[in-house]
């Protein structure tokens, strides 16, 4: 068994951390975590030192030193391939991949005006742009419910990367008051029951670290 240590930020307000924290913990892979608090005085110098890209998250195996989330998940599945990470079917696994990688490149507006923050709780209306992103999202959630999930409650049936990749939007949608009805509604539900995610939340709540100009 591999020795692995993640790197993470702030369980609150560390979207990029909770993607391949989530996914090492659903799928029951061991590693050791650290965290190192974001918006302090020292907290870009300490990034720089463990991240040639002074950002987290960070896998760290040995030599191997793998960042950006899912480069983080990928690299995972290769490791623990019993873990089925990713969809066997050829057809999903695509499919998966590609929902992945759109939500890893994408939502510029949702991730902007919608920031990650378990602590708050406060109905927006979104702008134009990030309503676009959510109803994105949303058609995302119910295509891949309706054509890959009906062996299971996540996107392609069984937990997968993509579920990770999208787990911290759920939380977005609930601190911002998005409203969801649907095959979607049931999703979101599936990734708060999860106890995983249940655990990064309540330990993100209870942290002290405030962000500068956050309201939580």
């Amino acid at each position: 068994m591999p020795d692995l240590g993640l790197i993470i930020g702030n369980k609150n307000y560390s979207s990029w951390s909770l993607r391949p924290w989530l996914a090492l913990k659903v799928a029951g892979i061991p590693f050791r975590e650290q965290v190192i608090p974001l918006y302090l005085e020292d907290s870009k110098p300490r990034l720089l030192a463990v991240s040639p890209a002074g950002k987290v998250p960070v896998l760290r195996s040995g030599e191997l030193l793998v960042w950006e989330s899912l480069a983080i998940c990928e690299t995972v599945a290769e490791m623990f391939p019993e873990k089925e990470l990713w969809p066997s079917a050829r057809d999903a696994r695509g499919h998966a991949r590609a929902v992945s990688h759109e939500m890893h490149a994408g939502f510029s507006a949702l991730r902007s005006e919608m920031t990650m923050n378990l602590r708050l709780r406060k109905r927006v209306s979104p702008a134009p742009a990030t309503r676009a992103d959510i109803d994105r999202i949303v058609a995302i959630w119910d295509d891949c419910r309706l054509r890959y999930g009906q062996e299971g409650e996540f996107l392609f049936g069984r937990f997968s990367i993509a579920d990770a990749m999208y787990a911290p939007v759920v939380g977005r949608f609930e601190t911002y008051g998005v409203d969801l009805v649907g095959p979607s509604a049931d999703y979101a539900a599936t990734i708060r029951a999860l106890p995983a995610y249940q655990e990064w939340c309540a330990t993100g709540r209870e942290e002290r670290w405030t962000a500068p100009g956050a309201e939580a």
